[in-house]
């Protein structure tokens, strides 16, 4: 006879949802950017871009090199299930690690001067992105000329250091939870190996290369995370092989 106290393990089994890779996160991705660092208090990383026809990975360019965090990765919210290890928290110097999707692209000019199939925000003055964990805003990018204010910490997006000449928003913490980590980018580097915030920074080239590239309609992900982290994944979920 099988006790109740026997079964339970079962059903647990039964209704906790399944890690995100077992849950088919990629299973409509045909974009995949890859940033891998060699250890976790790194700064210094690596970008891939591949593109999947039928069943099969392919490479979409050269891996270039890209800055993280002063501090290197921590865990962040995004489509990845919860890990062990730090975790990323409001002003911690780290970029977040896990699987994330792309916002939009935001740029300085009016419009971009190449074609882009992702939505492109062009940056005013007024534009701010909201680091306060207490406001209703948090983790946006806002109009802060047009609204009241309920924030103290916040960022201007019109940089004098032009850093954010152009970027693109990743969805970490999207939703956003109290302290969980803003204003996440990609965007230029001020010089190769010159530690970030908590984005991921790299020259206008690539930068550019890699807005163009990106299209809404395949589905794109972004895996950050460590050497380690992305090989358990890879063995996986027959992720492409970085070379």
């Amino acid at each position: 006879m099988i006790s109740a106290i026997s079964i339970l393990p079962i059903l647990f089994q039964l209704f906790v949802p399944p890690p995100a890779y077992e849950a088919d996160v990629f299973s409509e991705c045909r974009q995949l950017v890859v940033v891998v660092s060699p250890n976790a208090n790194g700064k210094h990383a690596r970008l891939w871009k591949f593109e999947r026809s039928g069943g099969s990975w392919k490479s979409a360019g050269v891996a270039h090199p890209v800055n993280l965090g002063k501090k290197g990765l921590a865990w962040g919210r995004g489509l990845h299930s919860t890990k062990p290890g730090a975790q990323k928290k409001e002003g911690d110097l780290k970029s977040p690690a896990g699987i994330f999707r792309f916002g939009s692209a935001f740029g300085y000019a009016e419009s971009p001067r190449l074609s882009l199939k992702m939505d492109y925000r062009p940056i005013t003055t007024s534009d701010i992105c909201v680091e306060d964990p207490k406001s209703q805003y948090y983790n946006r990018i806002v109009d802060g000329g047009k609204l009241n204010a309920d924030w103290v910490a916040r960022e201007s997006m019109l940089r004098s250091d032009a850093q954010y000449k152009w970027g693109i928003v990743v969805k970490q913490n999207d939703p956003p939870e109290a302290d969980g980590g803003s204003c996440i980018f990609f965007h230029l580097w001020r010089k190769k190996g010159s530690g970030t915030l908590g984005c991921t920074a790299m020259s206008e080239t690539n930068m550019l290369s890699l807005m163009q590239w990106l299209d809404p309609a395949k589905k794109p992900l972004l895996m950050q995370m460590t050497q380690k982290d992305y090989e358990s994944y890879r063995r996986k979920v027959a992720l492409p092989t970085l070379r």
